[in-house]
């Protein structure tokens, strides 16, 4: 039986540039939420958290082994099975996503999208009030999930003696050699990491005057939306 372990390839580099980006845009659009000056960052955060889960979606289906849903996402009996693992002494222990950590994510992409889709309703009037109170709950729902999802990598951390914040910054765990990853995408992590960084460029260009200099277009839908309210 061979038990010999060593540093393998886990997330891959999309994985790993999601996850940080994914982090900065909720927090940054969190805290500018209620800043009408602000109001230009929030609404990009926001939608560069829509993009974000959308290729998400699209690698979960066709990235690398431990990225796909297929790999992490379980039925209720195998979370429930995870759950109780964690009472005995030899705790379940999963090289990619454990089965309860699975239901986290996936419930923060379910509460990205509704987060993202009531934002850009509201931002082009489109509904009524209720969808202010949709976009707040989940927002609210979301900050909850996260600080669920930190507490599980901590638990998780401390019940597996390894560092799985690191292991989402550098991509690697212990492991069998066979069980790690081939290939990194590295290059399409760079092409995601540009698209952000263009998209933010153009947003920047029409930013308002108070910024920037010239009034812009942007600016002028922003006071609009001021005086309507």
């Amino acid at each position: 039986m061979n038990n010999i372990t060593t540093k393998i390839r886990v997330w891959d580099a999309p994985v790993r540039v999601f996850h940080w980006l994914l982090v900065l845009s909720f927090a940054g659009a969190y805290l500018s939420a209620e800043s009408e000056r602000w109001r230009l960052l929030h609404v990009t955060l926001g939608y560069t958290l829509g993009g974000l889960v959308a290729f998400r979606l699209v690698w979960g289906l066709a990235g690398t082994r431990y990225a796909r849903f297929a790999n992490f996402v379980r039925g209720p009996q195998a979370v429930l099975a995870y759950l109780h693992s964690l009472r005995t002494k030899l705790p379940q222990h999963h090289l990619g996503h454990n089965p309860a950590g699975a239901v986290a994510i996936v419930l923060l992409l379910l509460a990205s999208v509704a987060l993202v889709a009531s934002g850009w309703a509201i931002y082009n009037d489109v509904g009524g009030e209720w969808l202010s109170e949709l976009h707040e709950l989940a927002a609210n729902g979301m900050l909850l999930l996260v600080a669920v999802h930190i507490a599980g990598v901590l638990w998780a951390s401390l019940l597996h003696h390894e560092n799985l914040v690191r292991a989402m910054v550098t991509g690697q765990k212990n492991g069998a050699p066979a069980d790690g990853i081939r290939r990194t995408w590295a290059a399409l992590a760079v092409v995601l990491v540009l698209a952000v960084l263009g998209y933010w460029w153009l947003q920047w260009q029409s930013a308002p005057d108070a910024i920037t200099g010239p009034v812009s277009t942007a600016s002028a839908k922003y006071s609009s939306h001021d005086d309507d309210d």
